[in-house]
């Protein structure tokens, strides 16, 4: 299992934004033998076929000899992370700071983001179609770049404050340049001329450019091995791109038997599951459909879709709270998760009385149990927190539209959404054995 945990921190390392882990698994996906279904006109039993959806989200099926109606096993994961988005007019100067305006996605501690490196990932885009790819901070001879802080010798109104207020979301704009007194006193904005003229030259976009750029602020730095015992993962974005890379190895290592298997990873689950490449759009139903439209199917079209989609079984592949031994208030120890324990299952998400939760049917719960029983598989049970403490979701309850089982499967991170999370080794491994056992249910 040592190269699984390796290859993992090399696909966090590789994956620090959706498009660039979306790029990544498609890549693994052809040296397994996928292949693109749009340049297919048919698909049959043993069939590898992959879809991307603007290069953000992409699905894995891996074709059975069962007739599809009859469902799939599904792994369904996100690869989108908390961060921050550069604005599309961003780059400023003042009093000689040059700084890249920023609008932070999905739920964040803003607070964490001050006085710590950070890169700048993406791409911009050109009027000409050209693509320019970005990616600065995380080698040695980088760059990187920093929000400033108070510090604490003034900072008596800051501190204060409540957390939530200890920074404004628009103060998290980050440092890019700083000229010197050479400058002209006379020329306005020197040091943000500076800065731009640096990037023209280097990458090759101006200004105006960044009204079509999709540019993303992350920590930098790679994932490392943590603890003295080297049993622990410090990374940024582990939630939920270890639950996506366990899918993603799992669906490569596993053939399809009688039944369809399929790997889901979504894009946009931190901000609600909205848009094009979220789970709450017709992604998965639309993709579903040119896979039909591909096979030799009988029956309506419209049944036979509908009824691929309702019987299939899934595991959200999702993380979970870790109980935290310093903050055990926050949790009911009986019904938490634990580093090191092994993957773990949520019935049901969503926050106090089960809002925005799926729950998950008993009897299918049975099964993936005796099924990892039989596989050897470490699993625990567990809730985020304690009931009224507050809760989360996950994309379970989007593909419980359909009628499908399904319930939330995934490795407990602590320090979840802040820009370095923990997780267990241990757990990624059992994930992965786990994702393995239930794509043969």
């Amino acid at each position: 299992m040592k190269k699984l945990i390796s290859d993992y921190l090399e696909f966090l390392d590789n994956g620090k934004t959706e498009r660039r882990c979306a790029a990544n698994v498609i890549k693994q996906a052809e040296k397994a033998g996928y292949k693109n279904l749009e340049s297919l006109s048919s698909v049959k039993a043993g069939d590898r076929v992959y879809y991307c959806k603007m290069n953000k989200a992409v699905i894995l099926f891996d074709i059975g000899t069962d007739d599809i109606s009859l469902g799939m096993n599904i792994l369904g994961a996100h690869i989108d992370s908390p961060r921050l988005d550069v604005k599309q007019n961003p780059v400023y100067e003042q009093e000689g700071v040059v700084y890249l305006n920023t609008h932070y996605y999905g739920g964040i501690k803003k607070y964490q983001w001050l006085a710590m490196p950070l890169a700048i990932n993406g791409f911009v885009f050109l009027k000409d179609g050209k693509s320019i790819d970005v990616n600065v901070g995380d080698a040695p001879d980088d760059p990187v770049f920093c929000i400033s802080d108070i510090l604490p010798h003034i900072a008596q109104t800051q501190m204060a404050k409540t957390a939530s207020e200890f920074v404004e979301g628009e103060k998290l704009d980050v440092i890019i340049g700083c000229g010197n007194a050479e400058a002209s006193n006379d020329e306005k904005d020197p040091n943000k001329k500076a800065v731009l003229a640096i990037l023209k030259e280097k990458y090759g976009f101006d200004e105006a450019d960044f009204a079509s750029a999709e540019l993303e602020v992350v920590p930098a730095g790679k994932a490392r091995l943590a603890g003295f015992d080297k049993n622990l993962i410090l990374a940024y974005g582990q939630d939920d791109r270890v639950c996506s890379f366990a899918s993603m190895e799992a669906m490569l290592d596993v053939r399809a038997g009688n039944r369809t298997t399929c790997c889901l990873l979504v894009d946009k689950e931190e901000i609600g599951s909205e848009g094009a490449t979220g789970m709450s759009s017709q992604l998965f139903a639309n993709t579903v459909a040119e896979l039909l439209a591909r096979m030799d199917v009988k029956g309506p079209f419209d049944l036979v879709l509908r009824r691929t989609l309702s019987n299939s079984t899934m595991l959200s592949s999702d993380v979970n709270s870790a109980y935290d031994p310093l903050n055990s208030d926050l949790y009911d120890k009986q019904n938490s998760s634990f580093l090191s324990r092994g993957v773990t299952f949520n019935k049901y998400t969503g926050s106090r009385g089960k809002s925005s939760a799926s729950d998950a049917n008993p009897e299918f719960i049975a099964r993936i149990r005796a099924k990892l029983d039989q596989a050897g598989v470490k699993y625990q049970y567990a809730e985020l927190a304690k009931v009224d403490v507050g809760g989360g979701g996950t994309i379970a309850k989007y593909s419980a539209f359909y009628g499908m089982q399904v319930i939330d499967c995934g490795v407990p991170v602590q320090s979840m959404h802040a820009p370095w999370e923990l997780t267990s080794a241990f757990d990624v491994e059992q994930a992965y054995l786990a994702y393995k056992a239930f794509l043969t249910l």
